[in-house]
């Protein structure tokens, strides 16, 4: 689990791919810190296995369903990569619960500053837009954001100059493609209530007037 506040921007080293998974290579400093093979790490909102640490950074695998529902296999050396340790046991919480696993693939419509602020348009895929809510919370590229607005097939978040200038969002342009969760507690709601409607023909007061409810 981790909270989508970036510890620091790495770098892709390299990136190995086969016929359907990918081998990356990160140059990182601050999250290596503690970090051993079999550790977890949040790669552009991306939950990774660390299979090597070297003196420059780590290695992991990415298998050929992540390869297909995330943007890792289409970066480039020397692209900038938010990254994450796991929580801790005493961690504080400071964005929201971010598993890692990706929702869809979200793309840039527009970027434009607001005063202080930056405000990205991201195309989002249906079943990312649907759990998202007025003030909810998404994660973008492993970034926690505080939703401004959302559409049928848009979200709209505010960067403040620090997550501009911590995270890899500060350089997003229009076109860009990113990674996007959805919020975790709203997906299990959602879920929950989808396994609760009625088959169709009938109706809550139809169960209840035949004493099921």
């Amino acid at each position: 689990m981790f909270t989508g506040i970036v510890e620091e921007v790495g770098t892709l080293r390299s990136l190995s791919v086969g016929a359907q998974s990918a081998v990356v290579d990160v140059t990182a400093h601050a999250v290596l810190e503690g970090t051993q093979v079999g550790d977890s790490i949040l790669v552009n909102g991306v939950c990774l296995t660390v299979t090597a640490v070297h003196g420059h950074g780590l290695r992991a695998d990415v298998q050929p369903e992540t390869a297909r529902r995330t943007t890792l296999v289409s970066l480039r050396p020397g692209a900038g990569l938010n990254l994450e340790r796991a929580l801790g046991m005493q961690s504080r919480l400071g964005g929201h619960m971010v598993s890692g696993h990706i929702d869809g693939i979200g793309h840039v419509l527009d970027v434009a500053p607001e005063d202080n602020a930056v405000v990205v348009t991201v195309q989002a895929p249906e079943g990312v837009a649907r759990l998202s809510v007025d003030q909810g919370s998404v994660a973008i590229d492993g970034v926690s954001l505080t939703i401004v607005n959302v559409s049928e097939e848009h979200l709209r978040v505010a960067l403040i100059p620090h997550t501009a200038s911590v995270t890899t969002l500060g350089r997003l342009r229009k076109g860009d493609e990113v990674n996007l969760e959805a919020d975790l507690i709203a997906k299990y709601v959602y879920a929950f209530l989808e396994r609760r409607k009625p088959a169709p023909g009938l109706t809550w007061e139809k169960l209840a007037e035949a004493g099921f409810l």
